[in-house]
């Protein structure tokens, strides 16, 4: 069975609605693990980390960025130094669209959210936090945001080296996590993914995240995302340490709901699936030129139209219906038979998430 949301719950099933509530910054550690600090397998490596969702933390939900610093925090935990270009708005559903003309500000955050604030403080680059909006002379409340595209093409064409210093491209670009799964069709409208593919685009190695919501699909719990991020820190250790950070595609990496206790699965190599868990529905109104813009919404097991599934291996079915981890491969090409590029990279990212990746 499929149904339908109005706009405003379809954008909470997607967005999220309210103010932002924030737990208390964790205790300081105990003197002992002060005297001998986790291994940093990240010491060196260099990340532009940005999303579709913003970085303003600050809806009661958490659909609006609060995976940005779950995300921020563990890389610099594991020795990153992180720098974040992120939309100034929420971006969500954005792709791979850009900005044709106009001015970007890309404005610098001061007051992070609470409890992320010393994060990546002994990062050379100190973790900084910068919103791109629309127009020049400062970003407002209000401002028109950039898309997720237009942050990382701004960051790797001028703005990291104005804003941060850095002299080339990073060692890599993350984006996420997203408040929701980027899985099956939404792959396609996904900004998360869509700057991911700008990044490989201009050959700078690429990994998107995203986790799943609680059971309402309304609210994302800081849980999952902290759980996705330790995760997906000692993956990117993982393929570093191989030699496997690669541009020549970017990974998708998607995490099931582990709020009610239950813990994820093992990493699972998928395709995108061919049917779709959300779409876009239209429904007119009356009989005038209005048509409502509404969030379709499909029912597990469908086997009919836009909702069927029918890929063994989609990455739908091994997340939602399984609770697995989902990694998938990401290109920008879209020639249609094009023949398989970087076989042998592409291989080898396979093996590594089939027999070496970390569990959850």
């Amino acid at each position: 069975m499929r149904h339908t949301l109005a706009l405003t719950a379809a954008a909470a099933a997607l967005a999220g609605l309210g103010a932002t509530a924030f737990a208390a910054a964790p205790a300081p550690p105990p003197a002992a693990e002060r005297a001998h600090p986790a291994p940093r397998p990240l010491a060196g490596l260099r990340i532009l980390l940005s999303n579709d969702d913003s970085m303003q933390a600050a809806r009661a939900n958490n659909s609006d960025g609060l995976g940005l610093y779950e995300l921020r925090r563990a890389m610099c935990a594991a020795g990153a130094d992180v720098v974040v270009m992120a939309p100034w708005q929420v971006q969500s559903g954005k792709g791979t669209a850009v900005t044709n003309g106009g001015v970007l500000t890309a404005q610098r955050r001061t007051a992070l959210p609470a409890g992320y604030e010393a994060d990546c403080a002994d990062a050379p680059s100190g973790g900084a936090v910068f919103g791109v909006c629309l127009g020049e002379g400062g970003c407002a409340p209000d401002s028109p945001s950039a898309t997720p595209a237009d942050t990382v093409k701004l960051a790797l064409r001028g703005g990291l080296a104005a804003k941060a210093g850095w002299k080339g491209a990073p060692d890599l670009v993350l984006t996420g996590i997203n408040s929701g799964p980027n899985i099956a069709a939404s792959v396609n409208d996904s900004g998360t993914v869509g700057a991911a593919v700008a990044a490989i685009d201009q050959e700078v190695p690429a990994i998107a995240f995203s986790s799943s919501g609680d059971e309402s699909r309304l609210s994302f719990p800081r849980g999952n995302y902290r759980a996705h991020a330790e995760f997906g820190a000692r993956l990117v250790a993982g393929l570093r340490e191989r030699g496997l950070l690669t541009s020549a595609f970017a990974l998708k990496v998607d995490y099931p709901d582990v709020s009610a206790g239950r813990a994820a699965k093992a990493p699972v190599w998928t395709r995108v699936g061919d049917g779709a868990v959300a779409y876009h529905a239209y429904e007119r109104r009356g009989s005038g030129d209005a048509f409502d813009i509404v969030l379709g919404l499909c029912e597990g097991g469908e086997s009919e139209g836009e909702c069927a599934e029918n890929r063994k291996d989609a990455d739908s079915t091994w997340l939602l219906g399984k609770g697995h981890v989902t990694i998938a491969p990401i290109t920008w090409d879209r020639t249609y038979g094009t023949p398989v590029e970087a076989a042998r990279e592409l291989k080898a990212v396979r093996r590594y998430v089939e027999r070496e990746a970390p569990r959850p």
